[in-house]
């Protein structure tokens, strides 16, 4: 039995021992709660507050946001050493989706706010006026609209508040006023009404002032005098109107100063450079200001951008560029500066030669007169634009010209130059545009053109040039455009201008005396969209390789000689919408298939010797859009064209009794058919394959197919799909041509369909980029059963999926190619969809499906699953089979019809496996995640994260890698919209085409 003691001494240890437990348990569970907020309740809810309005976290930023860790350690956020408390809290370009929890207001020791370039929407919660501590605001690049928050007054420490590039409304609210503090503030590219208020000019402190794009109205307040210490002024298309206030002459700090595109009128302070001498930019073109340009610029020796276009400023131009060194960009065009009469406004370019940093020279349209000095040779080497053009400059054109070899665009049209063409242009080897048209030059065009190797347009239209088109121009590789009309050439048009696959945007060589034939090479040209050839001396039949342009819309031959006939090839063009073979010698009927063409705007067949009747259908429907005068063969057509009745084509016959019929016509009736039926029998057991297409295509048998592929080898066999084998084949004929042979599957369910689909499409289209077929054979083996095989043009290169994921392949495409190839099937999906006579949908587009030539161009084949709009060739169900698993958009799943923008999907998700290397298909594309969504999770600043592999990009210098990074991501960015769940929401192909040019021409100049 314990003693009293003892029961005592154990009362006490238990009170101790459960007092130890309680604290024990208190102090684990302060353990858990601080490591999730520390004790600061306020801070941690204000943040998941924050976390619970984003709808979209593509990068995954906000899961570190959890119990886990203290949310000063969570991504985007820093706080204080000494309260733990939040004062950063910078989550920029994170591609987040959602609104601004209005709890954002409770972080009351936050003092720098970053949101910019993510994509929230709704409006900025007023509850930030609470946040008093904050020195930095940054809104900007997101969607948000509604008003600017009157009670951000309440942030009396801001000292930058920045809400630009969003969808803000309403005007400024005057409580800005109250921000004392406020230095830089930035509202450019929203919706801002109600004018720039004087209120503003109570901000004493305030260096920058970004206000451009907004629709405000009205005029600059003189209170934005007061600004002292200010340094940047932008309010460039502000709507604004009236003269600049003197006030704001005086502010002597101000570096960066546009007004650009307002309705601002009267004249510049003509000692503006003596009262703003710190000015590295001037900015005030389209505007109405008039005046002298005052000479006074002169002593701004900081100036790096001067831009003063497109205004009404008149008088001599009278700056001495000579002091302005730093000089980059020199923009005065459409102006009206002139001497009085005088001829020597030139006189300024003797000035710029100290400029050495001069990139850009632009006082086009400005009403100068005088000789262009030689010393234009002695200007910096590293200027890219000389713009003269639209003066009256006369005289030659000095040969000096040919030292300024960094020059990329040349332009003195609409002069008065005279003499010839100097040959030093040839020593300007990155010259892209030149433009000297509109002049008076006079002799040859210099061989030295063909030197110019990089050059994209050629303008040298309307002046006395004489002599041949110099074959040497055949040397300019990437020529797209090229207009030589209205002057004096002569000869034949020399075959090498239609070797130029290049030309895809206009050749003009109207109003010259060119003669003999259009040279046969012309079929070259099946990228051009624009050709005119009128007005010359050109004879002979209009050449049917013509027909192989397949993309002209405007197509110009009137007055020359041509005889002949329309070509039947013609029928090939039917995305034309001008046709204009007028004031020639072309004869027989008018072709039934410019009734056809949908996309016929006007057609001019006057003054041949067309013969008979003029249809009524299609573009002939409207007397508008067509002309047929001075045919006096002509007849019948529409009403209004007042032609004769077209004569009946036989006399009207005598009823044949029916006995004479009886004993006449039925037995030879009889004997036809049994003719017919002998005649199909015997074809049917004949060994010799019958071609599927027309007399163009040569036959094939069973037979030579056999030879030619070593009996189907093995050895031959470079493919197989689902319903074919392909094999590589060498023709007995006269050039033993190699070959690829598609043997159809017969046996498989749906092969024979498959044939019929992929003959009939064939038989419709012709293109550069799509593979081109020699023939067919249907017929039987030498065990009688039937056979299917489709022979093609043979492709060396193989397929873009071997150059992809072929382990035998150890070569690797660099971006160029990637990106031509691109382009190659964006533009044979354009030519299916949109400049067939029929629709066409490929069905399969996939890289197995794009073929690599000996050049690296791309040509797109197997249209087994091919469909013509609103002609069944496979007959494919709602719940056929439709394209290959990763490459068919998600409707086909739903039994949708195949359409141009399930194409337009699979060309999408052809184009991110071509950049990404990752297949639609790949084992890391699980729970959710596919090809797609990887890569717009990498955009915009993680895309060369998910780029294939280094090889693909290019060398460049720091100063190029800018460029080549914006390329990627506008590439990657056309895959995704291309590969977008909605239909509605892909990409038209035709603006991918020019969006894939235009990101190539970037590529080739860096």
């Amino acid at each position: 039995m314990k003693s009293p003691q003892a029961l005592s001494y154990l009362s006490s240890s238990s009170h101790i021992s459960i007092l130890f437990y309680g604290l024990a348990i208190t102090c684990l569970t302060s353990a858990s709660v601080s490591a999730s907020y520390g004790g600061n309740e306020t801070d941690y809810h204000a943040l998941l507050s924050f976390k619970s309005k984003i709808t979209h976290d593509p990068y995954k930023v906000l899961t570190s946001w959890n119990h886990s860790f203290h949310f000063c350690d969570w991504s985007g956020i820093s706080c204080g050493k000494r309260h733990k408390r939040v004062t950063v809290l910078w989550l920029d370009s994170q591609g987040f989706e959602g609104s601004l929890s209005p709890h954002v207001g409770n972080l009351s020791f936050i003092r720098m706010l970053s949101l910019s370039n993510n994509s929230f929407q709704g409006t900025i919660p007023h509850e930030l006026g609470r946040l008093s501590r904050l020195h930095r605001l940054y809104l900007d690049e997101n969607n948000f609209n509604g008003d600017i928050p009157t009670n951000l007054s309440g942030c009396s420490n801001l000292e930058l508040l920045s809400l630009s590039q969003n969808n803000l409304a309403g005007s400024i609210p005057k409580e800005m006023s109250l921000l004392l503090k406020l230095s830089r503030l930035a509202i450019h590219k929203n919706k801002l009404t109600g004018g720039i208020p004087p209120f503003l000019g109570n901000i004493t402190s305030m260096e920058m002032f970004s206000a451009a794009v907004n629709p405000f109205g009205g005029r600059l307040p003189d209170t934005l005098g007061l600004w002292k210490s200010l340094m940047v002024f932008q309010c460039g298309s502000c709507n604004l109107y009236g003269s600049i206030p003197d006030s704001i002459f005086n502010l002597s700090l101000l570096v960066n100063f546009s007004l650009a595109e307002n309705h601002l009128t009267g004249s510049l302070p003509s000692e503006i450079g003596v009262m703003l001498p710190n000015l590295e930019r001037l900015q005030l073109r389209n505007n109405e200001l008039t005046g002298v340009l005052p000479p006074s610029l002169s002593n701004c020796s900081k100036l790096r951008h001067l831009e003063m276009s497109q205004n009404n400023f008149s008088g001599k131009l009278a700056i001495d560029f000579s002091k302005l060194r730093d000089i980059n960009i020199i923009r005065l065009f459409d102006n009206n500066f002139h001497g009085n009469g005088e001829a020597d406004d030139m006189r300024f370019v003797d000035s710029l030669k100290n400029c050495t940093k001069l990139v850009d020279l632009e006082i086009s349209n400005c009403n100068l007169i005088g000789v262009l000095p030689i010393s234009i040779g002695n200007l910096s080497n590293q200027i890219e634009f000389i713009h003269l053009g639209n003066n009256q400059l006369f005289g030659s054109l000095p040969s000096s010209i040919g030292r300024l070899v960094g020059l990329t665009n040349l332009n003195f049209q609409d002069n008065r130059f005279k003499g010839k063409i100097p040959t030093t242009i040839g020593k300007l080897q990155k010259l892209q545009y030149l433009y000297l048209s509109t002049n008076q030059f006079s002799g040859p065009i210099p061989d030295a053109i063909g030197n110019l190797s990089l050059m994209t347009q050629l303008y040298l239209h309307n002046n006395k040039l004489e002599g041949h088109i110099p074959s040497s121009i055949g040397n300019c590789k990437q020529l797209n455009g090229l207009y030589l009309a209205d002057n004096r050439l002569s000869g034949n048009i020399p075959k090498q201008l239609f070797q130029l696959p290049s030309l895809n945007y206009f050749l003009i060589l109207s109003q010259n005396s060119l003669s003999g034939s259009i040279p046969s090479e012309i079929k070259n040209l099946k990228t051009l969209s624009y050709l005119d050839l009128s007005n010359n001396n050109l004879s002979g039949n209009i050449t049917s390789n013509l027909g192989e342009c397949i993309s002209l819309t405007t197509l110009k031959l009137r007055g020359n000689r041509f005889q002949g006939v329309i070509p039947s090839s013609f029928s090939f063009l039917g995305g034309l919408g001008v046709l204009d073979i007028s004031q020639n010698n072309l004869s027989g009927r008018i072709p039934q298939f410019l009734c056809k063409w949908k996309s016929l705007e006007y057609l001019n067949l006057s003054f041949n010797d067309f013969e008979g009747d003029v249809p009524v259908e299609g573009v002939f429907a409207n007397a508008s859009l067509f002309s047929v005068l001075g045919n006096d063969k002509l007849c019948g057509g529409l009403v209004t064209l007042e032609l004769p009745k077209c004569k009946e084509t036989g006399s009207k016959k005598k009823r044949v009794p029916f006995f004479i019929f009886v004993i006449v016509i039925a037995p030879t009736l009889l004997i036809v058919l049994c003719c017919v039926y002998l005649l199909c029998k015997k074809k049917r057991n004949s060994q010799q394959s019958q071609s599927s297409g027309s007399e163009r295509f040569m036959k094939v048998s069973y037979g030579q197919l056999l030879k030619a592929t070593d009996g189907f080898s093995g050895a031959n066999l470079i493919g197989e799909g689902g319903f074919s084998s392909i094999y590589k084949g060498i023709l007995d004929s006269d050039d033993d041509k190699t070959v690829a042979i598609k043997v159809l599957h017969l046996q498989t369910r749906g092969a024979h369909k498959s044939f019929i689909a992929e003959c009939e499409a064939w038989r419709n289209i012709r293109h550069r980029n799509l593979l081109k077929i020699i023939t067919s054979c249907s017929s039987v083996d030498f065990q009688g059963n039937d056979f299917k095989a489709l022979v093609y043009e043979f492709m060396p290169n193989g397929s873009v999926h071997d150059w992809l994921h072929s382990s035998e392949n150890t070569s690797k495409m660099n971006l160029l190619q990637r990106i031509n190839i691109l382009r190659d099937v964006a533009t044979a999906l354009d030519y299916l969809h949109n400049r067939c006579q029929t629709m066409i949908v490929h069905g399969d587009l996939k890289p197995s499906n794009i073929l690599l030539d000996a050049d690296m161009v791309a040509h797109v084949g197997d249209f087994g699953l091919a469909r013509l709009l609103g002609i069944e060739l496979n007959q494919n169900s709602s719940t056929g089979v439709k394209g290959t698993i990763g490459y068919a958009p998600p409707e086909y799943g739903l039994g949708s019809e195949m359409t141009s923008n399930g194409d337009v999907y699979s060309f999408g998700i052809l184009l991110l496996e071509v950049m990404t290397g990752k297949k639609p298909t790949d084992d890391m594309f699980n729970d959710g995640l596919n090809l797609h969504k990887f890569a717009y999770m990498a955009l915009p600043d993680h895309v060369n994260d998910v780029i294939y592999d280094d090889a693909i990009v290019l060398q460049s210098t720091e100063a190029n890698a800018k460029k080549v990074e914006e390329c990627l991501v506008a590439i990657i960015k056309i895959g995704v919209s291309c590969s977008a769940d909605s239909p509605p929401q892909r990409m038209k192909i035709e603006i991918v085409v020019n969006e894939l040019q235009r990101i190539l021409d970037v590529l080739q100049n860096i």
